[in-house]
């Protein structure tokens, strides 16, 4: 392809849903946009049905996508993360020339992201790993985004980026996060916070549902009230909405007929993963990540019904008034959960800045989760406000907005999960975020005894309150005097 004809500022490499939302997305921006994909005819598919709604430049090889592109060329990879993704980056880059940008739109593991950025910067190449919110609606209305790379990348990336992304209160859903793999790892946690979002509202569902014998319809008005105060939110929204759907075959709510078995994509396991290398509790996305995993222990869970495991009656018996009381406690509830959740979500993003030497503005991830993601809400002014302010710089939960409504909240929140745990219905969510909060808030922990039985059995070692230094116990001698380590 002759060099005149290199006319495209930005190319997308995978077709499928969310790299053809994107593309369109580009070019409705005022953006000439290069589109390729390994198979020919979803690039056919896109220009048949989409073709007349910007500029487009298809091809149908590599080498051609890549000739289509102005320097410094830049491609979007929206591919299967993993192995797929690596075979397109090979493409890519040895058709490319140094100072060329590949970013990877995908959702790939961040230590594949760091690889993937060493080698391709050894080979004269930038390479940014860019995390994409959304789903397939905001890839084409508008998502929020995570890139990681080069300052130098984020100079020619930054301007086309927020072209598309959301606009929250005036201002782009996209900044540059970080080097490397910072963009990948956001979010990533960001996915984990969404678990945990999820699972305190299928958690306030269930108390609802079979706690307090609503039906679907009356727990969708109890979602849409929430949904104009504090609770202000993308999933409580959308939430109200699927507890409305009526199932066209039997007219009962769409929500009663589907399968019980929450499924995983990765994400959130990751998430865990990371955090549990970094020291970091994130008892809210882990506990989301398990319950998902009980409910497709499907063998697991008929066999104990089978076996006829007992537990108390899960139906409350309340008076109109005390259920009245009673659905305001469960509000409450999840907003402080919700709270203590970010909390550790940001503190997670926090340690592995430290550890990989990322410089990344916690106040301006959470404006950029304001728009266009799925745990976008209002809340996230909040959070933002008390990064900015420096008052969240140890933990948000000493910001004084956020250490204020957990005081507020937390007596309903122990109301939740008591009775709920009399009635035996799980709440393992609400207790994990409860039971963290009580950690972090306590003078003194158990953790004493389990260091004096780690010294007993393999002389770990441990330290005194008294004085300074590491010291170990010869315990199966009474009374014998513990010995200083040097």
């Amino acid at each position: 392809m002759a060099e005149t004809q290199a006319r495209a500022n930005i190319g997308v490499v995978g077709l499928a849903a969310m790299g053809s939302n994107l593309a369109r997305n580009l070019a409705h921006h005022g953006n000439t946009v290069a589109v390729y994909n390994r198979h020919y005819s979803r690039t056919e598919t896109l220009m048949n049905q989409h073709g007349s709604e910007g500029d487009f430049v298809p091809a149908k090889t590599v080498e051609e996508f890549v000739a289509s592109l102005k320097r410094p060329r830049t491609a979007i990879i929206m591919v299967k993360a993993g192995a797929p993704t690596d075979a397109v980056i090979e493409e890519l880059a040895n058709a490319m020339e140094p100072g060329d940008i590949i970013v990877d739109g995908g959702n790939s593991y961040f230590e594949d992201t760091i690889r993937r950025e060493r080698n391709i910067r050894a080979r004269g190449l930038h390479y940014v790993g860019c995390g994409v919110s959304g789903g397939e609606e905001g890839a084409l209305r508008g998502p929020s985004m995570m890139p990681g790379g080069t300052e130098e990348s984020w100079k020619t990336l930054g301007p086309i980026l927020k072209s598309i992304a959301a606009v929250a209160e005036g201002e782009p859903c996209v900044t540059h996060i970080g080097t490397d793999g910072a963009g990948h790892f956001v979010k990533m946690v960001h996915n984990g916070i969404e678990y945990s979002d999820m699972q305190l509202i299928a958690e306030s569902y269930d108390l609802m549902l079979r706690g307090l014998g609503m039906k679907s319809e009356d727990i969708a008005d109890v979602f849409s009230e929430w949904n104009k105060g504090d609770l202000d939110s993308y999933l409580i929204e959308i939430t109200a909405d699927v507890l409305r759907q009526k199932d066209a075959k039997t007219g009962k709510p769409l929500v009663e007929m589907m399968v019980d078995h929450a499924g995983m994509k990765g994400t959130g396991t990751w998430t865990v993963q990371s955090a549990l290398s970094l020291g970091i509790p994130v008892t809210g996305i882990a506990e989301a990540v398990f319950a998902r995993g009980l409910s497709s222990q499907v063998a697991l869970r008929e066999a104990a019904e089978n076996q006829g495991l007992t537990g108390p009656d899960m139906h409350f018996d309340l008076n109109d008034s005390e259920r009245k009381a009673f659905i305001e406690d469960i509000r409450q509830a999840l907003y402080a959960s919700k709270i203590v959740s970010y909390a550790q979500g940001f503190d997670e993003i926090a340690a592995a800045a430290i550890e990989h030497d990322w410089k990344i503005d916690q106040a301006a991830v959470a404006r950029i989760w304001r728009g266009g993601c799925i745990i976008r809400a209002q809340f996230l002014n909040r959070v933002s406000e008390a990064f900015e302010s420096g008052q969240a710089s140890v933990s948000l939960l000493f910001a004084p907005y956020f250490k204020d409504a957990i005081e507020k909240s937390q007596a309903a929140w122990r109301r939740v999960i008591a009775r709920a745990v009399e009635h035996g219905v799980p709440v393992p969510a609400f207790s994990s975020l409860l039971a963290y909060y009580d950690g972090l808030r306590s003078k003194r922990l158990p953790a004493s005894l389990i260091q004096a039985q780690r010294d007993f059995f393999g002389a770990h070692t441990y330290g005194r309150i008294d004085e300074p230094g590491v010291f170990h116990t010869l315990w199966a001698e009474p009374n014998r005097p513990e010995v200083k380590q040097d």
